[in-house]
């Protein structure tokens, strides 16, 4: 069995519960094809780097999957087809970090915003 994230972008007016069937939906088709969703991350709305499609946020949904490859086939066939997505991603990986959720939301204390804030005389 192979390691996956798969990250999935979501229009940015989808509703709350819409995201949670989008979610059920996959979680739901990757049970089926033989695979096992390890953890579901909801990342929440975040900017794109460029618009897609009129959208300037999206709904990000993150994936952390085992399974064989043609699950990751027929995944991301049945995602180019839903008109609800922006865009999907699946990463193959050797093992997964399950300890770090990246958007928290929560402070990172490691940065010193003093320094941030301090200009510099030349």
């Amino acid at each position: 069995m192979n390691l996956y994230e798969h990250t999935i972008v979501a229009k940015q007016d989808t509703s709350v519960t819409h995201l949670k069937q989008i979610t059920e939906k996959y979680s739901n088709l990757i049970t089926k094809n033989k695979g096992e969703v390890i953890q579901t991350q909801n990342w929440g709305l975040l900017n794109l780097s460029y618009m897609i499609n009129k959208n300037k946020k999206g709904n990000y949904i993150h994936f952390k999957i085992k399974g064989p490859t043609s699950l990751i086939l027929d995944l991301e066939k049945s995602e180019s087809m839903d008109k609800n997505l922006l865009r999907y991603m699946t990463v193959k990986v050797k093992n997964f970090d399950l300890e770090t959720n990246y958007f928290s939301g929560k402070d990172n204390d490691d940065v010193d915003t003093n320094a941030l804030t301090k200009k510099t005389r030349i």
